[in-house]
């Protein structure tokens, strides 16, 4: 019971356990079926138990029942066992699918495992009430398949990972310059141009070591119909990115009209192969905006999230200075600057996805120029772009860099693969705030939640973005589910206790954590160029 991760609000311990047999049955109302179907499902393979579903509990030893409480709220659940078994009960499916998260940890790590390691063993459940419920509504995960493609089956992975821990949203970064991931049936080139780059730039950018093969991929939209429906059984919203107007290299590459054609001879780029940022963005025409009204057509096809994201980060106005057909644009619609050029770009996006009955969310540089009405922001370079947010009355996810991006290094030492940015340890993780003290309450209500961001330039396969991930990932679930003290307050040395049990789980599902101990051999990229950023980050 004192190895639950995220820590439950209260648990209450009692004497003895509920067995589990193969006479025990799992039971559910209709309106939790499908948290019994994914709960069966886990324990039948890890267990090797039948685990029977009905609709009525009964006498026969070590029952569970899931079903819906009165009074509890839509992510809320209590687990009680006893002497009349396992019960769990939720103010929604959702209250009831994080309980049972929780009973799957109480069985032990190998209730995490595939097929059962010894089908004679005893599995007990100990004598208990648990009260939970998230602190936070949006409790995130982004993934950057853009740099380097994920396969299908690593993005179902991730999102059981993400379950585990009782994240709730994945934010899917599907296109940028290295790469577009998603298939959009009326243009084609998108994928068979801009999916794939000749080579690829090993290490940080100022690295002299290429790998000298193609890289590349896609999702066809049958496979984020799966994703997404994956994802929805295990109560995760994936919230799609779609860059505009920077970030657009492979697009421009795959249709070079949509670039500054007036600035840049934009049929001979292609996608990029390095890292930094870019200078070739989208051109502010016309012709631009129906293309990418086309791509997002397709898009709430396939993603029935409330929001949609829209990238705006990083958008360099060059370009634009220098082109006469962004001036005139600037010209005709009475704008001061090309920032209030790019605020208008936002703007159009956002009026078109609140017609739909979507929200535009983008990162925290869509605040310059002026922020569009309904648009909510990820805030990244720091705290200041969300705290500038709420207290305009816009809704915001707090994912500073200097706290929660996990391609940053976990350590200062040598053997960290790759170094990227500054230190940031489990504790430091640990001990990361998503609401700055500087909000009022009411101004604080506008944080949805939190998110931690996981950028892959120096991540090139699954292996690296476990280590990236994980432990940290386990210690910001904590952050963003769990009622906790202020971080100087909070009980680290008790959390590191708790993954001592924490990390069998994570060997059971296969995950290349880093140990507390350091990267082992083959997790280390000796030569290997970083950009580690020295002292403690700005907390700004």
């Amino acid at each position: 019971m004192t190895e639950l991760i995220p820590a439950p609000r209260s648990a209450t311990a009692g004497s003895g356990a509920v067995r589990l047999t193969r006479h025990s049955r799992l039971c559910a109302d209709p309106a939790t079926e499908g948290v019994a179907h994914w709960l069966g499902a886990a324990l039948r393979q890890a267990t090797g138990l039948p685990l029977r579903e009905g609709r009525e509990p009964d006498d026969a030893e070590g029952g569970i029942g899931l079903r819906l409480g009165p009074g509890l709220g839509p992510e809320e659940y209590r687990l009680v066992s006893d002497g009349s078994g396992v019960r769990v009960e939720g103010g929604g499916a959702a209250g009831v699918f994080w309980g049972a998260q929780t009973l799957r940890q109480l069985l032990g790590p190998d209730a995490y495992r595939r097929a059962p390691l010894d089908r004679g063993r005893t599995w007990n459940v100990p004598h208990l009430t648990i009260e939970d419920a998230p602190r936070f509504r949006w409790r995130g995960l982004m993934l950057d398949v853009a740099r380097h493609f994920m396969p299908k089956e690593g993005v179902l992975r991730y999102l059981d990972l993400m379950a585990a821990h009782k994240l709730n949203v994945f934010h899917f970064h599907l296109t940028d310059d290295q790469g577009w991931r998603i298939e959009i049936e009326r243009h084609p080139r998108l994928t068979g141009i801009g999916s794939w780059r000749a080579r690829t730039k090993t290490g940080h950018r100022a690295s002299p070591l290429w790998e000298d093969k193609p890289h590349g991929g896609y999702y066809t939209q049958d496979d984020i119909r799966e994703i997404v429906a994956y994802a929805a059984d295990r109560h995760i919203t994936v919230v799609p990115e779609i860059d505009v107007p920077g970030h657009s290299q492979a697009a421009i590459a795959a249709y070079p009209e949509l670039g500054n054609t007036d600035v840049v001879d934009t049929e001979d780029l292609s996608v990029w192969d390095t890292w930094g940022i870019n200078p070739n963005v989208l051109a502010p025409t016309d012709n631009t905006l129906r293309f990418y009204e086309g791509v997002l057509e397709e898009v709430l096809r396939l993603f029935p999230s409330e929001f949609v994201h829209i990238g705006g980060d990083e958008c360099p106005k060059e370009q634009w200075r220098r082109s006469e057909t962004a001036q005139a644009r600037i010209g005709e619609l009475g704008l001061a600057d090309e920032d209030e050029l790019q605020s208008w770009f936002t703007g159009h996006f956002d009026t078109w996805l609140a017609v739909r009955g979507r929200r535009l969310i983008g990162w925290d540089e869509i605040l310059e120029g002026g922020l569009a009405k309904g648009a909510a922001v990820s805030s990244w370079r720091g705290y200041a772009g969300g705290i500038a947010a709420a207290r305009a009355g816009h809704d915001v996810v707090m994912c500073p860099e200097q706290h929660v991006y996990l391609d940053h290094r976990q350590a200062p030492g040598p053997e960290e693969p790759v170094p990227i940015g500054w230190v940031r340890t489990l504790e430091d993780v640990y001990r990361f705030e998503p609401v700055p003290p500087e909000l009022t309450p009411e101004e604080a209500r506008h944080v949805l939640g939190t998110q931690a961001n996981l950028w892959t330039e120096v991540m090139e396969d699954q292996a690296r973005v476990d280590y990236q991930a994980f432990p940290r990932l386990a210690a910001f679930a904590e952050v963003a589910w769990s009622a906790l003290p202020a971080p100087a307050e909070r009980d680290f040395a008790g959390f590191q206790r708790r993954m001592t049990g924490h990390y069998r789980r994570l060997d059971a599902l296969g995950v290349a954590y880093r140990p507390p101990t350091g990267p082992l051999p083959w997790q280390r990229r000796p030569g290997v160029l970083g950009r580690p950023l020295d002292g403690p980050p700005p907390n700004r």
